[in-house]
């Protein structure tokens, strides 16, 4: 559920003393089968009050603490009963819990007002979660999500120097100070290369973020931005690992008069023409191209994306850098061997957001040279966002149904779960997937897996999880 933490010294060592924040118990979600905390009888639902007296405040704390081989576990289970538990275990070895948050005590929220945060440019009156702005430094480390560093505290630079907790992933959209406190709409934005010191003084490693903003920190201010960046990449040490260049993505409710401008193809054109001569040169230079940008660029541009073996070891992936040209090597090799004919007649339809749409069409072609095998792709704009191009992530429940209407779907729907909250059946506008099934009047398949994606609309194996509705056409 976690990455992996080694630390040498003693793991109460590593412990920063907790400062003013309430810590709630860990309440545990599932336990793992032939797991340490299964033979103990420990269940969803339990929660862990304190492991040898200290309370883990989330998930990095509780890791320090049970690499220990002898640990005293406070409990408390289902029915509000304190159970104290002695384990002697090897050193490291996990106990096989899997907790419900990461994090015990509170979030730590964004104290910024950037007029591009995608937070902003929602709707009101959505479920709670999609309004909390974190900008929190351990589910950077924890998950790879983002900061600003605008917010944190001198303990909380203790607690990342004496814990290492390496790498972070930082927003930093701008070196140049005024410009990031101006993009920031915070004073203390502006300490973004002193921070990338310290970073380096403590040895703790940082993958950047840039969202370009038209006529904010583009031109010159992108390139002294990454140029500033590449002198905390060195070959002694790299503090910089990786740069990745986002394009900004607007929706219809952003504020008015944001001083914010959309990405065009010119723009993304231009952009790409700009960067890649910077990457040929850091490539000449330090041996590494440095700087990716993400793969809506080359979509919005109405490009083929650069060649897989140009993003090195996918330093950003996770951040759209070269996360579509992965996804389609996937499908190359997937659709290498194909079977001739299918055994019963089959018609299909996937759909993906229309940013994606044209790169998807060779893999739907070999498909459909399958005798007896039909896909429709459907490559749908967003009307709930308001924005033609985009990426299959946002499509909504309503985008779906007004996309989709009136259109042959056949047998039913495949969509990516990326499109649903995580473990639940909603997707971002709250629409239950049960519901866009039945006002299509049809049936809703979702593939988990982009491995197995193939065989689920050739049909030789079923998608994981499908809609519970499954409504007579």
């Amino acid at each position: 559920m976690w990455q992996e933490i080694n630390f040498k010294e003693n793991a109460e060592d590593t412990l920063v003393p907790n400062v003013s924040c309430k810590i709630n118990p860990a309440e545990i979600e599932s336990v793992d089968n032939n797991s340490i905390a299964q033979d103990i009888g420990f269940e969803s639902g339990d929660c862990i009050l304190s492991i040898n007296g200290k309370k883990p405040r989330d998930l990095i704390d509780y890791q320090i603490l049970i690499s220990n081989e002898t640990l005293d576990i406070s409990v408390l289970d289902k029915n509000k009963k304190i159970h104290n538990i002695s384990i002697e275990k090897d050193e490291d070895t996990n106990l096989g819990i899997n907790f419900k948050d990461a994090l015990f005590d509170s979030i730590m929220q964004c104290n910024n007002r950037c007029p591009f945060c995608f937070i902003d440019q929602q709707p009101s009156g959505k479920r709670k979660s999609l309004y909390i702005k974190d900008d929190d430094y351990r589910l950077s480390f924890l998950y790879g999500s983002y900061l600003t560093l605008t917010n944190l505290k001198k303990e909380d630079w203790e607690r990342i120097s004496i814990q290492k907790l390496s790498p972070l992933f930082i927003s930093v959209h701008a070196t140049d100070p005024k410009t990031r406190e101006k993009l920031l709409k915070n004073k203390k934005a502006g300490e973004i290369l002193n921070q990338i010191s310290w970073f380096k003084e403590n040895s703790i490693q940082i993958h950047a973020q840039i969202v370009v903003c038209p006529n904010n920190n583009d031109g010159k201010i992108l390139e002294q931005s990454i140029f500033e960046l590449a002198q905390f990449h060195k070959k002694e040490y790299k503090t910089v690992l990786s740069v990745a260049i986002v394009p900004v993505g607007l929706t219809k409710f952003r504020p008015e008069n944001d001083d914010m401008q959309p990405i065009n193809k010119n723009y993304a054109l231009k952009t790409i023409k700009q960067v890649e001569k910077i990457q040929s040169y850091f490539q000449k230079k330090i041996g590494t191209r440095f700087c990716w940008l993400s793969d809506e660029w080359y979509l919005i541009a109405g490009i083929n994306l650069p060649n897989y073996k140009t993003y090195e070891n996918m330093p950003q992936e996770s951040n759209g850098v070269g996360s579509i040209r992965s996804f389609l090597k996937v499908l190359t090799e997937k659709t290498k061997l194909l079977p001739k004919q299918v055994k019963k007649k089959r018609q299909v339809s996937w759909i993906v957001g229309k940013l994606v749409y044209e790169a998807l069409i060779p893999t739907v072609k070999k498909l459909n040279n399958i005798k007896g095998l039909t896909i429709n792709l459907y490559g749908l704009p967003s009307i709930y966002w308001g924005q033609e191009q985009i990426v299959t992530g946002l499509l909504t429940g309503e985008d779906l149904i007004y996309g989709l209407r009136n259109k042959d779907l056949g047998e039913g729907i495949f969509i990516p779960s990326m499109m649903l909250k995580h473990n639940t059946n909603l997707f971002l506008d709250d629409k239950n997937i049960n519901e866009v099934a039945e006002k299509l009047n049809t049936k809703i398949h979702v593939l988990d897996d982009a491995d197995d994606i193939i065989n689920n609309l050739i049909g030789i194996s079923n998608s994981k999880r499908s809609s519970r509705l499954c409504l007579e056409k």
